[in-house]
């Protein structure tokens, strides 16, 4: 029989802080078991409302959805995501890196959102709205007689598949409708689909993937990729609305300064009549206040409702909390009294006195008060997991906290779990770089060169189409200008202008020695753009580097974490982390060091090469979790191991422990008991 107090010992703080972070909704669902269906019930009945309307005569119309940092606005999207899905297609747009690349942007993630599967389907969104188009949904005559629907008639035959479509839509002015319509079918394809796929988020594609495809372009420039989202809203006019999620827009670069273009966006969508949208676009209440005023008033009569997220009371605080601690309860023997043992409900009126307070406020106040209930539990106060020192007086020894020490570590700890946690979800996301444009890329190593403090970054080294590809900045060893070129374009036509691109910056000697970032091919010899290539980047100071995946992850870790910072939803240590305390940390922590692309690039030294399993991330996970969780269970924190590390087998943790042990890191508390009783704890310093 195990009671509660023995379970709170061995267990994870259920209020984690490295919880607390939302982001895409897709990669990141909410925890429905963790919903408290009455909190934000107002803005989503108002969100629903507009919902219906788009439903009913497929007008788009524009949500702004307002908050302050921590009430939500994030989870709130995956709330209605997991609410709404049924009803209608959801696409989360992360901020873009540059203002001249918006609509191939806002397409990109739009079809990467309409890949994935919902819940309780077992088809994408994309392959579920194209079935759902009125062009296979209304019945002909073969249909009643042979009980064939019209979609299974025409997949035999491509021409008759577009002419069909055409025919349907011929009064809705699609954009290149034989090669869009053409892609539509190669959807239905098992053997075209990840290329047509491909070919919708505007991926430069090879010549052969485009003879596949039978088209003679990819999407290039910002008016086909808005003509082509303009399609997808233009054909849907009887099927369901696409939800378009415009998530931590005050995080784009400038926008103190020029808050316009997302909502430039939006009124092009309204004014060029794009069907069937529902745009919802969150900011931070500051920053709405902050920007409101640049923004033309034209563009604010776009916005159809702005829904203001509202604290929570008192009551919705409890079950927040009530949710939260749940699953402990559940293991105990003998349930407690209280739904939110061991916290008290007066800990709330005393820390809320106005009787309103925000979700993330509610959580961090959970999480501090549960550390110190569990921290009272042990029997020992010199156990305690946090640096401690000794007064005498009058030879009576007395125990006193350390709390500006335990801060310090407590926040690396923390940040370097929360790192792990975040690169792990990179990893399951991002499975090869040509998933990310180049000005996605370019902008991660943008950011990650100013988290190490490299001086005069500048973007747009390359002029003309392909700016966004490059950027420049100072050597940190000599008085020298680098410049960066990084692309992943297939097709050979592209590569060949961006090499001439490269040229005029080596001519105009406008940097010292020039980088290019590129893991595919660089074409055959006889091609012009392998020729300029071999000029460029053979037997000069000029370089190719072919970037690593794993490189990529690091990269893009730090934007997820950088976006938050600005978003102000960045926690650690119960703090709210600005960008510029996010780089120290950064810095502090050595992360970026391990990057093989900054080792190539010279940014940061060389690393040997481990030739055995290196299992110093595991350690230092496993010593981090103590330092944040205070104590715990043996198994707990070998089970927490063994998830974040699947390749990691338990006698390994075992060792790990041991080895930390030794090293007097660590100590077992009653190293006597049973293995599934054991408590582990940092030793104090």
């Amino acid at each position: 029989m195990t009671s509660i107090n023995e379970i709170i010992k061995r267990e994870v703080n259920p209020f984690d802080l490295v919880n607390l972070r939302s982001g895409n909704f897709w990669t990141e669902n909410p925890d429905t078991k963790s919903v408290v269906e009455s909190i934000h019930q107002e803005a989503i009945s108002e969100i629903e409302e507009l919902l219906d309307l788009v439903a009913l005569d497929h007008r788009s119309r524009t949500v702004l959805l307002i908050g302050d940092a921590g009430s939500g606005k994030s989870y709130l999207l995956g709330r209605l995501k997991l609410k709404f899905n049924p009803r209608a297609f959801f696409a989360y747009i992360s901020p873009w890196p540059d203002n001249d690349y918006i609509w191939r942007h806002i397409l990109r993630y739009t079809v990467d959102s309409l890949v994935q599967i919902p819940e309780r389907q077992e088809e994408s969104q994309l392959i579920l709205w194209l079935k759902s188009l009125s062009a296979f949904t209304k019945l002909s005559l073969k249909k009643r007689i042979f009980n064939a629907s019209i979609w299974q008639l025409l997949l035999s035959d491509r021409q008759k598949f577009i002419k069909h479509l055409k025919d349907t839509y011929k009064q809705a002015s699609i954009y290149h409708p034989d090669i869009f319509f053409g892609i539509l079918y190669d959807l239905t394809d098992p053997e075209l689909y990840t290329l047509a796929c491909e070919w919708l988020r505007g991926d430069s594609l090879s010549e052969e993937s485009m003879e596949l495809l039978k088209v003679k372009y990819c999407i290039d420039t910002e008016d086909t990729a808005k003509n082509i989202l303009a399609n997808f809203g233009k054909i849907s006019t009887e099927t369901q609305p696409i939800v378009l999620c415009f998530d931590q827009v005050e995080t784009q670069s400038n926008w103190t300064a020029n808050p316009q273009p997302i909502f430039n966006i939006n009124t092009t969508i309204h004014n060029d009549n794009l069907k069937n949208f529902l745009i919802i676009i969150s900011i931070v209440k500051d920053a709405w206040k902050h920007g409101v005023s640049r923004i033309l008033q034209s563009d604010k009569a776009r916005i159809e409702r702005l829904v203001a997220l509202k604290p929570i009371n008192l009551s919705q605080a409890e079950s927040l909390w009530a949710y939260r601690l749940q699953p402990l309860h559940q293991q105990a023997s003998s349930k407690p009294d209280s739904l939110i043992f061991p916290l008290k409900k007066e800990l709330l009126a005393d820390n809320f006195p106005g009787g309103k307070t925000l979700p993330r406020n509610t959580l961090i106040l959970g999480r501090n008060e549960y550390q110190k209930y569990k921290v009272s539990l042990l029997k020992r106060p010199e156990e305690i997991v946090i640096p401690i020192t000794t007064i005498t007086n009058n030879s009576e020894t007395k125990i006193v906290i350390s709390p500006p020490k335990l801060l310090v570590e407590r926040t690396l700890a923390e940040f370097e779990l929360l790192w792990q946690k975040e690169y792990k979800k990179t990893q399951e996301k991002i499975t090869k770089i040509s998933l990310l444009s180049s000005p996605d890329l370019i902008q991660m190593l943008q950011e990650s060169l100013a988290a190490l403090e490299i001086q005069e970054i500048k973007l747009k080294l390359l002029s003309g189409k392909y700016a966004s590809f490059s950027l420049s900045y100072q050597n940190p060893h000599k008085r020298e200008r680098v410049g960066i070129v990084w692309t992943e374009d297939s097709n050979m036509t592209s590569f060949f202008n961006i090499m001439n691109a490269c040229q005029k910056v080596v001519q105009q000697n406008l940097c010292h020695t020039l980088y290019l970032i590129r893991i595919g091919g660089v074409g055959t010899p006889k091609l012009a753009g392998n020729q300029i290539y071999q000029q460029i980047f053979t037997h000069t100071n000029h370089h190719h580097i072919k970037p690593s995946l794993s490189s990529v992850h690091y990269l893009a870790t730090h934007q997820s974490l950088v976006n938050s910072a600005l978003a102000q939803e960045l926690i650690i240590a119960g703090k709210t982390i600005s960008l510029q305390e996010l780089q120290s940390l950064i810095r502090e922590a050595k992360i970026l060091d391990k990057c093989i692309l900054l080792q190539d690039l010279g940014i940061v030294d060389k690393q040997p090469i481990e030739k055995v399993r290196d299992l110093r991330k595991v350690k230092d996970f496993l010593l981090n979790l103590v330092k944040t969780q205070g104590y715990m269970g043996v198994p707990t924190l070998i089970s927490q191991a063994i998830s974040q590390f699947s390749d990691v087998q338990e006698s390994e943790t075992h060792h790990l422990i041991d080895l930390l042990c030794q090293e007097k890191k660590v100590k077992i508390i009653n190293p006597k008991a049973k293995l599934q009783d054991q408590l582990i704890c940092l030793i104090a310093l």
